[in-house]
């Protein structure tokens, strides 16, 4: 019964897109999931290969040898970057309210 209420809620002449569909949210997400997975287990090799000097990883900096790294470092970076323009950079921008009623 649920839904038909659905179904007749929407808007007669809307057009039904792909994500509206919960069963394809959950296979990209599928997707999403296990391209992120064999990514870790891609790096997870690589680092056992280069610890095994069967790959020379060409580190400049101690902190690039260390697992993860440059993923931890992008994730912290695009976390700082929605927190600064957040707090920081959104209330610079901001406008009252009534800025344009004026």
């Amino acid at each position: 019964m649920e839904n038909n209420l659905e179904k007749n809620l929407k808007h007669p002449e809307e057009k039904e897109h792909l994500f509206d569909n919960p069963k394809n949210v959950k296979i990209l997400l599928r997707i999403f999931f296990i391209f992120v997975v064999s990514l870790l287990f891609i790096d997870i090799v690589y680092i056992l290969l280069a610890q095994n000097h069967v790959i020379h990883r060409h580190v400049t900096y101690e902190w690039e040898k260390y697992w993860s790294f440059y993923s931890i470092y992008g994730f912290v970076a695009c976390v700082l970057l929605v927190l600064v323009s957040k707090y920081i950079l959104r209330p610079l921008v901001k406008r009252k309210e009534d800025y344009y009623d004026n």
